[in-house]
């Protein structure tokens, strides 16, 4: 069984920063793509960022490119999401989820973090 182990989150002021943590108790053909997604009270489980931990690509979505950044340390096991200029509409649970083939949605991941909570005061 795999399990994904989150940490990082916290109470921030708006335009501080935040990282993301996320640990893979072991690698396998369907942890290949690794993502964040978040999830708003009241709102769906919306899409961050994902990376490819073979090639190391990243992509971002439209409203956190350019702030956030996400990046791997193969030898940790560890995906990290990097977040900066953080604003009152990032605040969210954050979860990291993995999968064999990746996408934007969801149902596309098998695996999924506990979640954390980020919340970013103005």
């Amino acid at each position: 069984q795999v399990q994904l182990i989150e940490s990082g989150g916290g109470l921030v002021q708006t335009g501080g920063s935040l990282r993301l943590s996320c640990t893979v108790s072991r690698r396998t053909v369907d942890t290949n793509i690794m993502a964040w997604f978040r999830q708003a009270p009241g709102k769906d489980r919306d899409f961050v960022s994902l990376i490819n931990w073979t090639s190391g690509s990243t992509y971002h979505a439209e409203p956190v490119r350019g702030r956030f950044t996400i990046s791997r340390d193969n030898a940790k096991n560890t995906v990290y999401l990097q977040m900066n200029s953080l604003k009152a509409e990032d605040t969210a649970v954050y979860y990291c989820a993995a999968s064999g083939g990746g996408g934007w949605t969801p149902d596309r991941y098998k695996y999924w973090g506990q979640g954390t909570q980020v919340t970013v005061s103005s």
